[in-house]
């Protein structure tokens, strides 16, 4: 139990210090533009059991709120679309925390999500808020051959 407190509490240090230290300057709609790559972990709390979720997704923010998105979530090991397309919206505060919505097509269900920005914009973590959804996702900045120049 002592383990699982302490385990605990380093996260939630960890995540305060990533916020804290994130954008020297703060952080903004802007700070998080252009493509994300998400690896995508956790369950979904049902009441015949839990069903372990896996993926992966690639997000675009606009800069000014809104986002598009591609992903292949496997559900219990099962995919039932590859590159499934949504769209949502993202708030993003001054100390780097913020929100994030996700209407993915052919599901009915709006995500929300609570995300941290780190490494001045480069480094996105979350976790959906909703009831009996325990999944995180982290993300990096994807950064094409030609953008490095």
């Amino acid at each position: 139990m002592k383990l699982r407190i302490s385990i605990v509490l380093l996260v939630v240090a960890l995540a305060s210090a990533s916020a804290a230290t994130a954008h020297g300057k703060g952080c903004s709609n802007s700070t998080i533009k252009g493509d994300y790559a998400f690896t995508i972990h956790g369950q979904i709390l049902t009441p015949g059991g839990p069903l372990a979720v896996d993926g992966i997704a690639k997000t675009t923010f606009d800069g000014n709120g809104n986002l598009t998105q591609v992903d292949t979530v496997a559900v219990n090991g099962f995919i039932t679309q590859v590159w499934r397309p949504g769209t949502g919206t993202y708030t993003l505060n001054s100390d780097c925390t913020g929100t994030m919505t996700l209407m993915n097509q052919g599901d009915p269900t709006t995500l929300h999500l609570a995300i941290v920005v780190s490494q001045s914009g480069a480094v996105i973590h979350d976790v959906v808020t909703d009831p009996g959804v325990a999944v995180t996702a982290d993300a990096e900045r994807v950064v094409a051959s030609d953008d490095r120049d």
